[in-house]
């Protein structure tokens, strides 16, 4: 079984930042794509970034320029920066993971419990 935990949301100000954090545990042979997400009451969950096991990365038009996603493959961690935070990035973000448990199996798409942003005005 495989845990993500996020960490690292809360209420800034407009124009402010903040850094989340998820951490991966559990049976992990290899982590593939590491992923943000985040929804808002009333709408579907909507990418945010992510990260390839290689660095790659992708962003939302909306936050590009603005969010930066990283990983620590070794401490089986990702993280998303976001600077210059505006009232429509409010909402809850939820980190996952494309693992695989065992060498040969495989990928199962795991997700964390998710973590409030509040951008005020």
């Amino acid at each position: 079984q495989v845990r993500l935990v996020e960490s690292g949301g809360g209420l800034v100000q407009t124009g402010g930042s903040l850094r989340l954090s998820c951490a991966a545990s559990g049976s992990i042979y290899r982590i593939n794509r590491m992923g943000w997400y985040r929804q808002v009451p009333g709408k579907e969950r909507e990418l945010v970034a992510h990260i390839t096991s290689g660095g790659t990365t992708n962003y939302a038009d909306s936050v590009k320029g603005r969010f930066t996603i990283s990983r620590d493959n070794a401490r089986k961690m990702e993280y998303l920066q976001m600077n210059r935070l505006n009232p429509e990035d409010t909402g809850v973000y939820y980190c996952n993971a494309l693992v695989e448990e065992r060498y040969g199996w495989e990928a199962r798409l795991y997700w964390g419990q998710g973590t409030q942003v509040t951008v005020s005005s």
